[in-house]
């Protein structure tokens, strides 16, 4: 029942948003929204607020923003078709951008809950060089030969870097006060390399969390970018894919591991479905830009009912394919 709830959860977090981007901005060029709605298929609930009917629908799986004159041409200063280009691409746009928002928000609470290693020392082996030169757990290395280590990333730069002769001249500060201390590295034949016998601590001060949270989520987002090549070049088993039956196990798994792990998970999710959402694919929002592009390109020979004829067949091509992941997932739950 748990997984069910968080998996339901996920799903608004990363719809809710996304329609909400489209609509803001349409609102924002002076586009009619018709229907906002949460979920596909048979309509639960509904209720209209000035022009707007917001709804809730049986399946969960999706959303919609409904403009006029998104689906056909309309003489209206209020329809979608009626607004420039730059405006079409912006309000295409708002939606994957605000899953990117919600994948950064999650990771910074994500880093938060979890906490992030920093530059102050959890433990200091004892015997080590800087057990000897006098650093304890506690204090925080803030410069290492005069070079500022403000996070642990450049801490372990620092010492890695030393060459085997003299010492390193280490900043810490204990107690709001600073000192240096000179440590010799001792060569490590199980790691190869020299060490100081120093151990991270962590924080989950916001600021530093709140720093960390956008650059991780950008390296999540080079590692994403790089499954869908492996994905287009074969270089991805059948049982590595997941669809919505999949993503049930996979958050069930995660939330077994607490709120960081879920919080990490969602925004995987959510990168997942603005890279998606990416593709020029006719249906997609990336397709539709896609379009936008070809008629400005193609002196207005591409035309409204092109794009449609297109759209129709990539959204069999996008129906065939949700079908065929739900299948794998089946096979690779059961096999």
């Amino acid at each position: 029942m748990k997984t069910a709830v968080l998996f339901l959860l996920m799903l608004l977090v990363l719809v809710i948003p996304h329609e909400w981007g489209h609509m803001t901005v349409a609102r924002m060029c002076g586009v009619k929204i018709n229907e906002f709605s949460v979920g596909m298929g048979p309509l639960i609930f509904k209720r209209k607020k000035g022009d707007t009917q917001y709804s809730l629908r049986l399946l969960p799986l999706g959303g919609y923003c409904a403009m006029e004159g998104e689906e056909e041409s309309i003489d209206s200063p209020t329809s979608y078709s009626s607004k420039s280009n730059l405006q079409k691409i912006a309000i295409l746009l708002a939606g994957v951008t605000m899953n990117v928002i919600i994948a950064v928000l999650a990771v910074t609470i994500a880093l938060c809950v979890s906490g992030v290693v920093c530059n102050t020392l959890d433990s200091v082996q004892a015997g080590s060089p800087a057990d000897t030169a006098g650093l304890r757990a506690g204090d925080t290395i803030v410069a290492i030969n005069g070079v500022k280590t403000g996070t642990w990333e450049k801490v372990v730069r620092e010492i890695s870097s030393y060459d085997g002769n003299g010492s390193l001249e280490m900043t810490y500060e204990r107690n709001g006060e600073k000192a240096t201390a000179s440590v010799t590295p001792e060569f490590s034949e199980e790691h190869g390399s020299y060490m100081v016998g120093i151990v991270a601590g962590t924080t989950k001060d916001f600021l530093t969390c709140a720093k960390l949270g956008p650059v991780t989520t950008w390296e999540l987002n080079k590692n994403l970018i790089e499954g869908f090549r492996m994905l287009i070049t074969g270089g991805v088993k059948r049982d590595e894919i997941a669809g919505p039956v999949g993503l049930v196990k996979i958050v069930g798994t995660a939330s077994d591991y607490g709120l960081g792990s879920y919080l990490m998970l969602l925004a995987i999710v959510s990168l997942n479905l603005a890279i998606f959402n990416l593709i020029p694919i006719p249906g997609l929002d990336g397709g539709k830009i896609f379009f936008i592009l070809l008629k400005i390109i193609s002196g207005g020979r591409i035309n409204d009912d092109m794009e449609y004829k297109a759209t129709v067949i990539g959204m069999a091509v996008l129906l065939t394919l949700f079908a065929l992941i739900t299948v794998n997932d089946v096979m690779n739950l059961f096999g």
